[in-house]
């Protein structure tokens, strides 16, 4: 059973005016926790050319510290979309990021390859609960005719984050070494989490949300409440059934080694290619600047597909 949020709604906030169209700032707000939690995500692969030389590993060494962070993501996200239930999507990713922040910064502490992967699998365990309390906090401040958009936004954070990452990490790196690499971003999720804090609440009790922005948020849900829905939760063999299941399971096998080859194994690539990665920076950019548009191409969605 969810725990119900409880906000100690701060003096200050309920005293001032309403904020215009606040869901799109709580949207920007979501899209800030995607580019942190790419930053840190990203730290290891721009890094890795430089580790490799220093601790000696080969391919098949990093390509282990991957797969570790890969499984951790994929265990992490079967649990976290339950837990985000139960907790609420305010505490719930208050929790993610404080935790994946803390592992990003105990990081520079890894002395070899088992501490790199202890690390790394805490980190792909913890930065896994972002997606789904971001589209759980979609869900509960779109509309349901701009929620592609808005998960558009907050997704494109992920290409934005790895863009602002190959210069941030590579600028640090040659001023202080990897290790300050790996630490001074994972302060980014603090800073964050102030913000958080202060500004989420649900659109029922936020101080800052205009009525006829809680009213037409509240009416769209009611809307959906009035369809014939289950209130069972959905079995797997239930879900197999779907359509709409084995195509987002078919279009995420046939897209996601595309992506994970770009955010994993691409400084590696263009070092072998003998690009210089602190001085050919746009070859780093140029598929995350892609990803990004294709984000908000893709972000405008006007099907509505059978109730279940």
């Amino acid at each position: 059973m969810r725990v119900p949020e409880r906000p100690q709604l701060a003096t200050s906030l309920s005293t001032r005016r309403p904020i215009s169209n606040l869901r799109w700032w709580i949207g920007g707000i979501l899209f800030a926790s995607t580019i942190i939690n790419y930053i840190d995500r990203q730290t290891l692969s721009l890094l890795a050319p430089f580790l490799k030389v220093e601790y000696h590993w080969t391919n098949t060494d990093y390509a282990n510290l991957v797969i570790g962070f890969r499984i951790a993501y994929s265990l992490g996200q079967t649990i976290f979309g339950r837990f985000m239930d139960r907790i609420g999507t305010r505490r719930g990713l208050s929790l993610t990021v404080f935790f994946y922040s803390i592992v990003s910064m105990a990081t520079s502490l890894a002395r070899g390859f088992y501490s790199f992967a202890g690390f790394r699998f805490l980190l792909g365990a913890g930065e896994s609960g972002n997606w789904p309390a971001a589209t759980k906090a979609v869900s509960e401040w779109f509309p349901k005719r701009e929620r592609g958009l808005a998960t558009a936004l907050f997704d494109s954070g992920s290409s934005v984050g790895g863009a602002i990452a190959a210069w941030l990490i590579l600028w640090i790196y040659g001023r202080w070494g990897w290790r300050p690499a790996f630490a001074i971003p994972g302060t980014l999720g603090f800073l964050w989490l102030m913000v958080w804090r202060r500004w989420y609440y649900p659109p029922e009790s936020h101080p800052r949300i205009s009525d006829a922005e809680r009213a037409m948020i509240l009416a769209d849900r009611h809307d959906e409440h009035e369809q014939p829905i289950s209130k069972d939760p959905l079995g797997w063999q239930t879900l197999l059934q779907l359509p709409q299941a084995w195509a987002a399971i078919v279009s995420k096998a046939l897209t996601d080694p595309v992506w994970f080859f770009v955010t994993d194994w691409f400084p590696i690539y263009l070092v072998a290619k003998g690009i210089e990665l602190r001085t050919g920076l746009i070859a780093i950019w140029i598929p995350f600047l892609a990803a990004d548009l294709g984000n908000f191409f893709g972000g405008e969605d006007h099907w509505e597909g059978p109730n279940v």
